[in-house]
């Protein structure tokens, strides 16, 4: 292997992978069952080992990551001597050919002596031109070629580099066009549906289901199809360090999965019928129309004859301050609708301070996560396990 992470496959890579905060187990389960050995699970993203084929495979596999990046190189640095140093002697021409068209994409800083985002971005860019000048015998760079963008992790000193091999966010399956007024992100509530302990087969309802975000990555769970799998990235186009081959191979491994006859029971429902309207063309355009329900329906009128049920939903909670009057009545239904439902659990994800208190009773189990800069809670409400079905004679 060349340099200090260099293009021979025959070795090992790392690759990290960010998830919204709270998340770290659901991706750390999604990765391992993908097949790789976890390196190191911190707050908000996920180190495990793979090699090229793992690129292709994490993207299009991978429902709970916003993206994947290549690890290049780590280092500890205090100056900016010592950052352009430690960068100029990662071997970039492993990496980035004569023509690549590369950038800092973005550069973060938690408690570390160097915090300036900009000035971390041009250092870092300007050590990789001083090296690949040596290496290519070139002084002027055209970056007319394939883009390879980095991105700059620094927490107490100690910098992380990587490739990001997604390019948009892998939150974008292709699907949503039309979102409602406070959607959440596919990979959120993929998430949020990974951390229970529903199965494909089980009633699923989203009461205020928007554009239908949750029932859509449900019906993808339950047909086992891969998010990514309509959707191209960027490390497409890295000839020079992944065959198309290997491309190839993951798609077609991911189309041979998918079992569109599954049976399912997910249900969407809104108080919106425009917004329903959009939800079905949504889920028309993934692939699962056929495995949701979606209905014009109030949450006051949530109700189901069958027992063992999941609601899975992200309930408004008053971003706008016209909003918040309503509140307490609106989680006075929820909770209302949650004492009709015999033996279901219910998972919901709100910002709003006295969701508890208007539900009528204790969540069994609370998690803090950030829906981006927006501090939540999931509120976990257990219900029983269904018995057993008993094994035919």
């Amino acid at each position: 292997m060349k340099g200090t992470m260099g293009t021979d496959f025959m070795g090992m890579s790392e690759f990290i992978s960010p998830c919204h905060f709270g998340m770290e187990a659901v991706l750390k389960r999604e990765i391992y069952d993908l097949g790789y050995d976890i390196v190191k699970v911190e707050d908000g993203r996920v180190t495990f080992a793979g090699d090229a084929e793992t690129v292709c495979r994490a993207n299009i596999n991978l429902r709970t990551t916003e993206r994947v990046l290549w690890k290049v190189g780590g280092f500890h640095a205090e100056t900016f001597d010592e950052l352009f140093e430690a960068v100029k002697a990662i071997a970039w021409e492993d990496y980035l050919p004569a023509d690549a068209r590369f950038w800092v994409a973005k550069a973060s800083s938690v408690k570390s002596k160097l915090f300036s985002p900009s000035d971390i971005q041009s250092i870092v860019k300007k050590a990789i031109v001083e090296r690949l000048k040596s290496c290519y015998g070139i002084s002027w760079f055209e970056e007319t070629g394939a883009s390879y963008p980095l991105r700059v992790f620094l927490n107490k000193d100690e910098v992380t580099i990587g490739l990001d091999t997604s390019g948009d966010s892998l939150h974008k399956r292709g699907y949503r066009v039309l979102s409602s007024r406070a959607p959440i992100t596919e990979t959120l509530a993929a998430a949020m549906i990974l951390l229970t302990p529903w199965k494909g087969d089980r009633i699923l309802v989203d009461p205020f289901c928007g554009s239908g975000t949750i029932p859509i990555e449900a019906a993808m769970i339950a047909a086992d199809m891969a998010p990514g799998m309509h959707r191209h990235f960027l490390a497409e186009t890295w000839g020079n360090l992944i065959g198309s081959d290997l491309w190839e191979d993951a798609f077609e491994e991911a189309a041979e999965r998918v079992n569109l006859s599954a049976e399912t029971q997910i249900q969407g429902y809104d108080i919106d019928g425009e917004i329903i309207r959009a939800a079905r063309d949504n889920a028309r355009r993934a692939g699962v129309d056929h495995l949701i329900h979606f209905q014009q329906r109030a949450v006051e009128d949530l109700n189901h004859p069958k027992k063992y049920g999941f609601v899975i939903t992200n309930p408004p909670y008053g971003e706008r301050l016209e909003e918040k009057a309503a509140l307490p009545e609106l989680y006075r239904q929820i909770g209302q609708a949650f004492d009709r439902l015999d033996c279901w659990s219910e998972y919901l994800i709100s910002a709003y301070e006295d969701t508890e208190r208007y539900i009528g009773k204790k969540a069994d189990k609370k998690r803090k996560i950030y829906n981006g800069m927006l501090r939540t809670t999931l509120y976990q409400y257990l219900g029983p396990k269904p018995p057993r079905r008993r094994r035919e004679e």
